[in-house]
């Protein structure tokens, strides 16, 4: 019995110095990476006071893999030959003289070919995007690739299943990328129903035990159609029901749009990258990249980033444009969780007198999200920033327009994860054109949202403010 208890003990301490060496060591690693000093300091509070959820929040969430490559330089020149072909016989274009810098920075560290001749079509709701892309996709004769963070098993998702089933069965060439973590809920049944019909639906970084904790973070939030390399759709919207019916308490309003030009190229070599990384296949085919003609005067970038590279391309182009505002900079963004040096450039923004406009949504889908949203209203509007909360639904948009000469549409919210952890892209458009159109779309909106007045907001219950505040405390995180 006394052997019994001498060996309980033993194992008691082991146990404990094994414990507190992993916390530490953990501790010890989150340090030496180097990050964000405010993300550090989240990660050891979190380890520290929560050992144990801390401990697996990390190696679930935290683990930065920003040293790895998708594709190796000679793979990608090799993607991009046709593309850069085509860039480099366009004739001058007029870039706006502020916008400059920013379409430089891009075309450095993204190697993102800016195209002119490009025509815009903007959709506002989930009806009238998936009929559109529907209409499209029915008159495809060599290819469709499609590119989706959520691809439901609901009606609208088995109407789009079924359109493609019918196209490859005719022949036409479909390829479906989903991310494994937002389609987590959808039977394999309805995507092994696309395989049995010819269609290649490959899910993105598979989450499967033991290699889940390197790979649940990092998720691809993109949203790419691509249809015979002439036309293309990207923005907000997934494929599921609520995209066109909303809520009970309210509409679904996002920003979507069709591009026809040369702009496409920068959407098909964001695919095709996607899909190497999947498939190991590398596509390079100039049928993938065909001639292509003038359809408009739109001048478009098309951006990527992602949790893998060296630079964080988008959130240091936002940087830029935030920086080089003069009249104003509308924001319209599900969830407003920025990090610090987006938080100062938006304040610093408004406080040299640019009109800075934060439009978010009133009642959003994460409770826990939302909350982190609101703790930052405060802060900001003491700046100047003005803020404008949604009342006729969920806000999904993301879309941003300055000095009616930039403007852009796209997947990334303006939060941490996208900004550091998700595979997103957007489109950039300098062109007076796109940025009035998306003006338009924001003023329109904004009748149906309230400006926030600071003095009522600091009004609010005492307990709402801490629900806020220790949130945001996880924001780095989230």
């Amino acid at each position: 019995m006394v052997e019994w208890s001498i060996f309980n003990e033993i194992f008691a301490v082991a146990f404990n110095v094994l414990y507190f060496v992993i916390i530490i060591g953990t501790i010890f690693i989150v340090i030496l990476d180097n990050r964000n000093p405010v993300k550090t300091m989240a990660w050891v509070l979190v380890l520290f006071f929560l050992p144990i959820v801390g401990l697996v929040f990390y190696f679930f969430f935290g683990r930065s893999t920003r040293k790895e490559k998708l594709i190796s330089k000679k793979g990608f020149t090799r993607l991009i030959k046709r593309p850069m072909a085509e860039y480099q016989a366009q004739k001058a274009f007029k870039c706006p003289d502020e916008q400059y810098q920013l379409m430089r920075f891009f075309r450095k560290v993204n190697n993102a070919l800016p195209f002119e001749g490009n025509a815009t079509e903007v959709f506002t709701d989930g009806y009238s995007m998936l009929y559109s892309l529907m209409k499209e996709i029915s008159k495809a004769k060599h290819h469709i690739h499609l590119q989706f963070y959520i691809f439901e098993d609901d009606p609208a998702g088995r109407l789009l299943r079924d359109v493609l089933i019918d196209k490859a069965r005719k022949g036409v060439e479909v390829r479906l990328l989903y991310d494994d973590v937002g389609c987590w809920k959808v039977p394999h049944a309805f995507f092994d129903e696309m395989r049995g019909a010819g269609i290649e639906a490959r899910s993105f970084l598979k989450v499967r035990f033991p290699l889940f904790t390197s790979k649940v973070n990092y998720r691809n939030h993109r949203k790419i159609v691509v249809i015979d390399g002439r036309v293309a759709y990207m923005g907000g919207m997934n494929i599921a029901l609520r995209y066109m019916k909303g809520f009970p308490w309210g509409i679904w309003r996002d920003t979507h749009i069709k591009i026809k030009g040369k702009a496409v190229y920068g959407l098909q070599t964001a695919f095709l990258t996607d899909w190497y990384v999947v498939d190991r296949t590398l596509i390079t085919s100039s049928r993938y990249f065909p001639e292509v003609g003038i359809f408009g005067k739109a001048l478009i970038q098309i951006v990527t980033s992602d949790p893998v590279g060296e630079w964080r391309d988008i959130m240091q182009g936002l940087l830029i444009a935030i920086s080089s505002s003069r009249k104003y900079f509308y924001i319209q963004t599900p969830y407003l969780l920025p990090t610090e040096p987006i938080l100062m450039a938006l304040k610093t923004a408004a406080l040299a007198g640019v009109d800075v406009r934060i439009m978010i949504p009133a009642r959003a889908d994460t409770w826990i999200t939302h909350l982190g949203s609101l703790s930052y209203l405060d802060d900001i509007m003491r700046a100047g920033v003005r803020i404008y909360l949604y009342q006729k639904g969920f806000l999904h948009s993301k879309l941003m327009v300055s000095d009616d000469t930039l403007s852009t549409v796209g997947s990334t919210n303006m939060d941490f994860r996208s900004f550091e952890h998700n595979f997103e892209v957007n489109a950039f458009m300098y062109d007076p054109a796109s940025a009035l159109m998306l003006k338009g779309i924001f003023l329109q909106d904004q009748k149906d949202a309230i400006l926030l007045q600071r003095k009522t907001w600091m009004k609010r219950p005492w307990y709402q403010k801490a629900q806020e505040s220790i949130v945001r405390l996880l924001a780095p995180l989230l």
